[in-house]
């Protein structure tokens, strides 16, 4: 019930974004970087959040077609492309190159399924 507010939901999303670059900043020690501070992780999470909640809808839409094609594998680049820009925006939060952000994208991803179903299954 609480997942079904947007505010609950947007804290969610930034506690997952947080949560997922530090797993993959600790994976790709060498590509991701933020410097050992917490608050870089925190508000590149919630830069992250924010994203993924104006920007990624029209990306989505305008890449449709290729989406489609790929039976939903682009989604991947698409995700990698959002962390890409999170880290161009908030400086801090260094990532080397697009294949890192595409990784951390990935374990973004896994994350937000792991934490969705925990909630889903302790709400039933």
């Amino acid at each position: 019930m609480l997942m079904n507010k947007p505010y609950a939901r947007f804290l969610t999303r930034w506690l997952v974004g947080s949560l997922g670059l530090w797993i993959a900043a600790g994976f790709l020690s060498n590509s991701i970087s933020y410097g050992s501070e917490w608050d870089v992780i925190i508000f590149s999470g919630l830069a992250l959040a924010i994203i993924n909640t104006v920007v990624k809808p029209l990306l989505i839409i305008l890449s449709l077609p290729a989406i489609l094609l790929s039976l939903g594998l682009f989604m991947i680049l698409i995700n990698g492309f959002t962390v890409f820009i999170v880290s161009k925006l908030y400086t801090p939060l260094h990532i080397t190159n697009f294949w890192a952000a595409v990784f951390a994208g990935m374990v973004i991803g896994l994350v937000n399924y792991l934490v969705t179903a925990i909630l889903e299954d302790t709400k039933s």
